[in-house]
């Protein structure tokens, strides 16, 4: 093929409507817009409801919002690790998902420590709280965290201080709380 073949496909061009042409044209005398009336004069804006209280006026307001980045962890108690597993045993992902108690071996799981735990035992989790941290260390066994928990600042104005604070050698958060 070459350049001086190309062609669009079929329908791709047509020509503009010509309104107001004369009534041969087939858009003569009200050139689509009908006859008088708010539309036919001007623009009415698309979610203009002819003067009645708008929709999104109507329906009720939820306060707050949704965080969509939010990843949410599934609990798991050292109760439950002491029902489904011995002592010198393994606990991750894998094994959590194959006794049931978390859905599968992508979910993000954080274990708690509700329940008294009595064999020494590895934990590999993505979260671990500090409880059940020196509770699986007194009982003997050992604990990996994958994702450790990161203190983020939200705000930018206290971000640039936690940055300015971390380039001066000072702990980020206590610089920026001093600063105030």
């Amino acid at each position: 093929m070459e350049q001086h073949e190309l062609r669009q496909a079929p329908g791709a061009k047509h020509s503009k409507k010509r309104r107001g042409r004369g009534q041969a044209s087939g858009q003569g005398t009200y050139g689509g817009r009908g006859r008088k009336g708010q539309k036919a004069r001007g623009g009415v804006r698309a979610q203009f409801e002819g003067g009645q209280m708008s929709i999104v006026r109507r329906l009720g307001h939820k306060r707050g919002f949704r965080n969509f980045s939010r990843i949410e962890f599934q609990a798991v108690s050292l109760r439950d690790i002491v029902k489904h597993f011995t002592a010198g045993g393994t606990v991750n992902a894998a094994s959590l998902a194959a006794v049931g108690l978390i859905d599968n071996e992508q979910t993000p799981f954080k274990v708690l420590a509700s329940g008294v735990l009595s064999v020494a035992i590895t934990v590999n989790a993505p979260r671990l709280s500090d409880t059940a941290k020196a509770e699986i260390t007194t009982a003997g066994g050992s604990f990996e965290e994958t994702a450790a928990a990161e203190h983020r600042v939200r705000n930018r104005i206290h971000r640039r201080k936690a940055a300015a604070a971390a380039a001066a050698g000072a702990a980020p958060v206590a610089a920026a709380a001093e600063e105030e």
